[in-house]
């Protein structure tokens, strides 16, 4: 009897340690190829598809969506297409279901004394000649399984796999799936019942998925009389899932018994705090996203001594240029977040300190020593507001782009973050970063610095306001630059050296513009 293969959650990119199982892709039961998508997880970066390193039959999903799991842990177990199960049955070469008269709860051996079962009646079928479809599609699966490297890449996958995921029903293989998932002997028997009752003569079992049925066992659902929108009647999760969302009121319409429902912890308090006797409304779990911005944001408050240093900066100029380029060519001018940031690079060229790491290296006696890292170019991270949060991609090599071009990019990794496609590499690699924290409506903000960088710039609304031109008195487009800065890399001389040279090309943008 063959073992099945367990796919460990990798690593998915710069050394995370951890991943939320968002959705899975595939079910217990599926056969699937080698590189075939089989979980959506979200990690404290990126949505990414987890493409497995085997091919065969899906025996055992480790996790609920919404669980968090660690890097190195089960994710999924696959028996390899072709290799023997318990009863004796190539899993390559699954017979049809038998009829509702003839079979037995999954969990029962293959060789049964009743008398409609024949023994080693599933062994003929792993012995026919190769010639036969079956047999070809599993040689092609071992043959895939062969090209895996079993070292799965988010984006690039393992070499081989070809073909195309195909549903089946084995009920030894569902039993292998569920022994191990610490479903108690009643929970089991009582899938096993449901299991009978959703059973089509001729054809696959109306449910496959042991989640689903367990989903309709915990809602009170009676798969009995559901109709499902899958293939040969099969119930999906989103049918169990139709059925659940209206109430529970419409659930005992429908004749089912109706579990208990969970009180709503969002909208109803069910508990009252200690400290200050109001009632709790909810409880939001800190992961994701949201959990990685908050370990960053501490560990830059602790170990970094920040100082911040501002000015206030006449924009109006920068903004009638834009709008003279936009009145010749409509169609491809760049936004003043691009002009700005090809300011900040060509800055950073001037005030390189501000574009550097500080790293703890090992010191030739063997002791912890720091060392300032100095980098030749410039990634330019910039703050973009998602729906999974605050997200900082980079644009790579910064230095070396027109205001166009860091236009286009700063415009393409907006919209790839948004997705939640963005790679590891797009979201960790900046060396010093640009919010523009005025299109919330603010003026000014003493930002953190994205931990390992050394220095962020903030830029605020631009809005008219007095200001003395010549002197007199004028009304002018007006913003505010807020530089935070790391203090063991540099003082406030080349802090204020850099935010000055940032605020006079804002100010004077055809001259500074003339001169990169």
């Amino acid at each position: 009897m063959s073992e099945p293969k367990v796919f460990l959650l990798p690593d998915l990119g710069e050394g995370l340690t951890e991943a939320e199982l968002v959705n899975w892709l595939v079910a217990v039961g599926d056969e699937i190829r080698v590189d075939q998508p089989i979980a959506e997880v979200e990690t404290a970066k990126s949505m990414v598809e987890v493409p497995s390193p085997y091919a065969g039959t899906v025996a055992v999903l480790h996790g609920e969506p919404g669980q968090t799991l660690d890097v190195g842990k089960p994710l999924i177990s696959v028996m390899p297409t072709g290799s023997v199960s318990a009863g004796g049955a190539a899993t390559g070469n699954a017979a049809p279901a038998p009829s509702p008269d003839s079979i037995r709860p999954a969990d029962d051996a293959a060789g049964s004394d009743r008398p409609d079962a024949t023994p080693g009646a599933a062994l003929p079928a792993a012995a026919e000649s190769v010639s036969s479809p079956a047999d070809v599609a599993a040689e092609a699966y071992r043959e895939e399984e062969k090209a895996g490297s079993g070292n799965v890449l988010i984006g690039y996958g393992t070499p081989g796999g070809h073909g195309v995921a195909r549903r089946s029903r084995a009920p030894k293989r569902a039993a292998v799936a569920e022994s191990g998932s610490g479903v108690s002997a009643a929970e089991k028997a009582a899938d096993d019942l449901l299991l009978m009752r959703t059973r089509v003569p001729g054809k696959l079992g109306a449910v496959i998925s042991p989640l689903v049925r367990r989903m309709a066992r915990d809602h009170g659902v009676d798969l009995g009389g559901l109709q499902g929108s899958g293939a040969s009647g099969l119930i999906m999760r989103r049918d169990v899932e139709a059925v659940i969302k209206p109430s529970p009121m419409a659930e005992r319409a429908v004749g089912a018994p109706a579990a208990p429902a969970a009180p709503a912890a969002a909208s109803v308090p069910s508990h009252t705090d200690a400290r200050t006797g109001l009632g709790i409304s909810g409880r939001t779990a800190v992961r994701g996203v949201r959990k990685a911005v908050a370990a960053n944001m501490t560990r830059s408050r602790s170990e970094i001594p920040e100082a911040t240093v501002w000015v206030d900066v006449d924009a109006t100029a920068l903004v009638e240029m834009r709008a003279a380029l936009k009145k010749s060519d409509p169609h491809n001018v760049p936004g003043l977040l691009a002009f700005i940031a090809r300011f900040v690079v060509a800055g950073l060229k001037k005030y390189p300190e501000l574009n550097t790491r500080i790293v703890t290296t090992e010191d030739v006696a063997g002791g912890a020593m720091q060392e300032i890292v100095a980098f030749d170019g410039v990634n330019l991270g910039f703050a973009a507001q998602t729906d999974r949060g605050l997200m900082v991609p980079s644009v790579r090599n910064a230095d070396k782009l027109s205001a166009r071009e860091l236009d286009a990019e700063i415009r393409r990794l907006t919209a790839v973050v948004r997705e939640g496609k963005a790679t590891p590499a797009e979201l960790g690699s900046g060396t010093f970063t640009l919010n523009n924290y005025g299109v919330f409506g603010v003026d000014g903000s003493a930002a953190i610095i994205n931990h390992p960088e050394v220095g962020i710039l903030g830029v605020g609304r631009i809005i008219d306001k007095p200001w003395v031109v010549d002197g007199e008195l004028a009304v002018r487009k007006v913003t505010e630059l807020t530089l935070t800065f790391d203090h063991r890399v540099c003082d406030g001389g080349a802090a204020g050296g850099f935010l000055r040279y940032v605020a006079d090309a804002i100010e004077n943008p055809g001259s500074v513009l003339a001169d990169m």
